[in-house]
């Protein structure tokens, strides 16, 4: 079984502990809010890592990423997406994310 340390939020401040945990993992999966280049940059020389913006992340970020990623671990189904805004609109979004991902 996988090791994977889940992050989001991290609004540009990563510290020594939480990269020891991620050096730990197998997998490092940050869903948004970055808030510096400096913060992902870190995380993927660490472990293998994904990730997706946020709402806080500048061009440098997103340009790096995507608003989300879908994909499967040991045959479970992933969404990674940052939650902001309204939670309406957030359910229909991710409803036809899964939808138009179906095999």
């Amino acid at each position: 079984m996988k090791k994977i340390l889940v992050l989001s939020d991290t609004h540009g401040y990563i510290d020594d502990r939480i990269l020891d945990f991620a050096k730990n993992s197998d997998e490092v999966w940050h869903v948004g809010d970055f808030g510096s280049i400096e913060v992902l940059e870190k995380l993927e020389k660490t472990s293998f890592f994904r990730g997706v913006y946020g709402n806080i992340d500048n061009y440098s970020i997103r340009k790096s990423l995507s608003e989300y990623e879908i994909f499967e671990v040991e045959k479970l189904k992933v969404l990674l997406i940052h939650i902001a805004g309204n939670s309406k609109n957030l359910s229909s979004k991710v409803e036809n994310l899964i939808s138009y991902h179906k095999p």
